[in-house]
């Protein structure tokens, strides 16, 4: 498994930039080549430097755990099913919060509770902090901030929604075909961890 980051917080979701990536991906381009026209073309419109190298990175190493199947269905698929593969690349590329995503959302699900509340990212932060020495050496603005962008990534992937100041869990049906595929290829983990299965 890989180690902790906490780089998450000034990447997020990115699902444009990874759609648009993954369209690169079939005309042809390899990763290398998509970083480059990134960075040298600024395709997704960044103003730093600093910024395109950023993004570029983080979305390359998200087309690098997807194969032609979910590329293509990244960016030809509806959108739901786009928005859930994007979701499931960030899963394999951040350990963290696929655990957040393991632990947390998947547990509300199965025990029915929809809401999610800022003392569940909370004591999940501080459990991890137990365990991990690197975790535990963040600083509390780092966890306010992976706090703040987990929320922004599972609404803009359509996991969760935000009604009378409560924040909502919106469980996700997977298309037969994806979720099939990603059984087949031993993902089930990350289905658990997006749907709430056991």
């Amino acid at each position: 498994m890989s180690e902790y980051t906490s780089t998450l917080k000034s990447s997020s979701y990115l699902y444009l930039e990874l759609k648009k990536s993954c369209n690169l991906k079939i005309q042809g381009l390899d990763e290398n080549e998509i970083k480059n026209k990134a960075i040298e073309d600024n395709i997704f419109a960044l103003s730093t430097e600093t910024r395109k190298k950023g993004i570029a990175s983080a979305v390359v190493n998200r087309i690098k755990v997807l194969d032609d199947y979910l590329i293509d269905k990244i960016a030809n698929g509806n959108l739901q099913t786009s928005k859930q593969l994007a979701l499931y690349s960030i899963l394999k590329t951040d350990r963290l919060f696929f655990e957040f995503m393991k632990e947390v959302y998947r547990e509300k699900i199965l025990l029915k509770d929809y809401i999610l509340t800022d003392k569940d990212f909370n004591v999940f932060f501080r459990r991890k902090s137990e365990q991990s020495d690197k975790i535990a050496n963040w600083v509390d603005y780092t966890y306010y901030k992976l706090g703040q962008v987990y929320k922004r990534i599972l609404t803009e992937a359509g996991f969760i929604k935000t009604a009378n100041k409560e924040i909502e869990i919106v469980p996700q049906i997977m298309e037969d075909d994806v979720k099939n595929y990603l059984q087949s290829i031993g993902d089930n983990i990350y289905i658990e961890s997006m749907l709430g299965e056991v």
